[in-house]
């Protein structure tokens, strides 16, 4: 954006807003960040014909994030190491941010660092300090950025000192090379050390989220049990991965014919498994409230989702535009009391 220029677009802009382009926001934790209700998890963005892993190439990337801005879903996650530790979700929103500069400012854009990545010795991986500043570097150039919005350790490492990992933080914000910082795959434990070194350093970028994995079929996984009520207590975002269970929760199994070959749940070997007798009752009598306020179940158990205490976003995926302007659709949704009460008793 040129801002010596003057933009008439932009005149008579009111002085606050909760929303954009009809999505509203909420509050990233105790921060003053503000994120989309929706945001939109890019782990299927890559190069599948590089043998990545990847389920959405470039060209149907950069399509679903252009929609993701007309939606308002501007909250974007990402990691170096998804699709194989290849880098490529980050180099996919990297071209897209290079086209769209003008966009930079309206979307929140996160990362994670800690696996193994840019190399193979023991110094490649963790949460060291020369880790996380290598990290930080390479990310910032897949992704074309100047900064981080918000930067998340993507695991608990045991082998280096809180207090190592926490000063570099603090110095690549002081470089305002990253703005926020969360984690992801932790205990209450874990994070409760952390914040204890935090309180001692007196830091002022502190944790604002913790990015765990949590459905409403199973909850938290059992290793982690206790972090969402944890974030409760102490003011801190729990922002939900795999929150509909890799496309279980949808309306695609009720019809147990759509089960075949370039199918998520098949190809994971987890399908017959996922689908047994238990979910498959409270997914139809999910879908039987859904259909009475017309929506799919991924629309009704997301909106429910965010009606949870100490839920921050939700970060669902999508492969293609239809599934984002659906998943788009929940953070804008407001479910009654009624609807509420039957959805939990089902859960």
């Amino acid at each position: 954006m040129n801002y010596l220029k003057p933009n008439p677009e932009f005149y008579n802009l009111p002085f606050s807003s909760s929303d954009f382009n009809g999505m509203p926001y909420r509050s990233l934790g105790h921060s003053g960040l503000k994120v989309s209700n929706c945001g939109l998890g890019t782990w299927k963005f890559g190069y599948p014909e590089t043998g990545d892993g990847a389920r959405v190439n470039e060209k149907d990337g950069l399509k679903i994030l252009d929609v993701a801005i007309e939606e308002g879903v501007t909250f974007w996650d990402t990691a170096n190491r998804y699709n194989s530790s290849s880098g490529n979700s980050e180099r996919i929103i990297g071209n897209w941010i290079n086209k769209n500069q003008d966009q930079r400012r309206n979307v929140v854009i996160a990362t994670k660092l800690f696996g193994g990545m840019d190399g193979k010795t023991p110094n490649h991986s963790g949460l060291s300090r020369a880790n996380i500043l290598d990290s930080v570097y390479a990310s910032l150039a897949r992704m074309q950025l100047d900064y981080i919005d918000l930067l998340y350790f993507h695991g608990f490492d045991e082998n280096v000192p809180i207090i190592e990992s926490l000063t570099c933080v603090e110095d690549l914000v002081s470089q305002g090379l990253i703005r926020y910082f969360a984690v992801s795959n932790f205990t209450s434990e874990q994070l409760g050390a952390y914040q204890k070194i935090e309180d001692k350093l007196s830091v002022r970028c502190r944790i604002t989220a913790v990015q765990n994995q949590f459905d409403v079929l199973y909850n938290e996984k059992e290793s982690h049990s206790g972090v969402l009520d944890y974030c409760v207590e102490n003011g801190i975002s729990f922002v939900a991965y795999s929150p509909i269970r890799g496309g279980l929760i949808t309306n695609r199994y009720l019809d147990k014919s759509n089960i075949g070959k370039g199918d998520r749940l098949f190809d994971e070997g987890v399908a017959e498994k996922e689908l047994n007798g238990n979910n498959l009752a409270k997914l139809n009598e999910l879908n039987e409230i859904a259909k009475k306020i017309d929506l799919e179940i991924n629309e009704l158990v997301l909106a429910y989702m965010l009606t949870l205490p100490g839920m921050g976003p939700i970060i669902p995926a999508a492969s293609n535009i239809a599934q984002l302007k659906s998943n788009a659709k929940t953070g804008k949704i407001k479910l009654n009391e009624d609807v509420l009460g039957q959805i939990k008793k089902i859960l």
